[in-house]
């Protein structure tokens, strides 16, 4: 029997940001918001900053990357976007723990695919090696292909960031099996070549501790929008430890 893996929990921030940006009172405060979270236990924070600056803005992410740097102990910075956009100038500039590779355009309302091969291997390629010269570890945004997997190995990723959309849409549904099962084998495609398994977009209180249940060995998941929600009522302190014990929740030994 394989030992589940803990699964560290990365807060979004990204809403955060967009109810400041309503106003030019620099509340809420991003990065109080990163401390309290950070403090509360969450292992890493994210940010996807668009060239629009619909959100998270180019002095976001360098006032994160300095609460990261200088937390007592390690927590991770991931900076997530397209790398054919704004994100390698941040990768460059501030060498996260993680770049999550996203393929949204720049009006795109949010991100609702994953990247696809062969078609983007040989530009993606180039970028994934330049991420990885400067130690920063690579995550692909992928859809639950298991046939894809070994491409994004090929490619130079660290790790895949499963979307999860489906999966949400389908949750309390007769097709909630189905998506999961998408998941599960997905997940065991990548793993089979070396691939680590990040998860993220409409993940939430309700659908989280199935998900991590079932799907075996995530090692990261990325969640902002529910989680903001839920800290509007809760307060971000305990909206993180209430995400935390839906991870830990899980059932050890029920992986399919």
């Amino acid at each position: 029997m394989t030992t589940p893996v803990k699964t560290a929990l990365s807060i979004n921030l990204n809403k955060v940001a967009l109810v400041r940006n309503t106003r030019h009172l620099d509340i809420p405060s991003v990065t109080r918001a990163a401390r309290l979270c950070l403090e509360a236990g969450a292992q890493g924070i994210t940010v996807h900053p668009r060239p629009d600056e619909r959100h998270i803005r180019p002095g976001d992410v360098e006032r994160l990357a300095d609460v990261i740097a200088t937390w007592p102990v390690k927590r991770e910075y991931n900076i997530e976007g397209n790398p054919f956009q704004n994100l390698m100038t941040y990768v460059r500039q501030y060498r996260p723990h993680q770049a999550t590779f996203v393929p949204d355009g720049e009006d795109q309302f949010t991100s609702d695919h994953g990247w696809n091969f062969p078609q983007d291997a040989e530009r993606l390629k180039p970028l994934v090696d330049e991420c990885k010269a400067l130690g920063v570890r690579v995550s692909l945004f992928m859809d639950p292909i298991p046939e894809q997997m070994a491409a994004a190995k090929a490619v130079g990723a660290d790790r895949v960031e499963l979307y999860t959309e489906p999966y949400a849409a389908a949750f309390g549904t007769p097709e909630q099996s189905v998506q999961l099962a998408r998941y599960v084998a997905a997940a065991k495609a990548a793993q089979a070549v070396g691939l680590g398994v990040n998860a993220g977009h409409d993940l939430s209180l309700r659908n989280l501790t199935p998900f991590v249940t079932h799907v075996p060995q995530v090692l990261e998941v990325s969640i902002g929008h529910a989680f903001v929600t839920d800290a509007l009522e809760m307060g971000y302190a305990e909206a993180v430890r209430a995400y935390r014990r839906s991870l830990d929740a899980r059932a050890d030994g029920v992986l399919l």
